[in-house]
C-alpha cells in the first residue's frame, strides 16, 4: 500500500489526489503542517503552492517529493530519494508551456519514474484549467503522473 502526503493549505488538493488514487492501495494523507506527517514511510509527498511551516521538513521521510520550484531550502531540508518540481521556470519538472482562459498545455520536462516503476517520459498535456492556479495544476498533473494516472480536470 502507497503512503500518500499531502502538504497543503487547504487548496482542495488532498481531495484530488484522493480521487486519483481510487482503485490503488494507497492511503492518502493531508496536513497543513509536515510535523502531522513525521515518522511516516511516505512513497509520496506533494507539497501545495500554498504550503508553509518549512521547518518540520526535515523530520519527513519520502521515497518521492513533488513541490514547487523556487524553494531550495525545502529541497536541502527534505529528505526524499526522488525531488520532481513544478512551476513556471524551465529547470522545474513539471512546468506550463501555455495558457489560455480554458486550456493549458503541461510540459514533462525530464523524466522520471512513477511510483509503479513505469517510466513517465517527456511530453506535453492539454487539460482544462477551470480556473484553477496554474501552480495548483501543476501539482495535482504531476500528483496524476505519479500515481500512473493521465491527469483530470481540477
Amino acid at each position: 500500500m502507497w503512503q500518500i502526503g499531502v502538504w497543503e493549505r487547504d487548496e482542495g488538493l488532498a481531495e484530488g489526489v484522493s480521487r486519483l488514487a481510487q482503485g490503488t492501495s494507497a492511503l492518502v494523507r493531508a496536513c497543513r503542517h509536515p510535523a502531522l506527517l513525521a515518522g511516516l514511510a511516505l512513497d509520496l509527498l506533494i507539497v501545495s503552492p500554498g504550503a508553509s511551516g518549512w521547518a518540520g521538513a526535515g523530520a519527513l521521510n519520502c521515497r518521492t517529493a513533488l513541490l514547487p520550484g523556487g524553494r531550495s531550502a525545502l529541497t536541502r531540508l527534505l529528505p526524499a530519494g526522488t525531488v520532481l518540481s513544478y512551476g513556471a521556470s524551465s529547470r522545474n519538472t513539471l512546468t506550463l508551456s501555455s495558457l489560455d482562459g480554458e486550456r493549458a498545455s503541461v510540459a514533462v520536462q525530464r523524466e522520471f519514474t512513477a511510483l509503479d516503476g513505469r517510466a513517465v517520459e517527456r511530453q506535453e498535456l492539454i487539460l482544462p484549467c477551470g480556473g484553477c492556479s496554474p501552480d495548483l495544476l501543476l501539482a495535482q498533473a504531476g500528483a496524476a503522473l505519479l500515481l500512473g494516472r493521465l491527469p483530470e480536470s481540477p
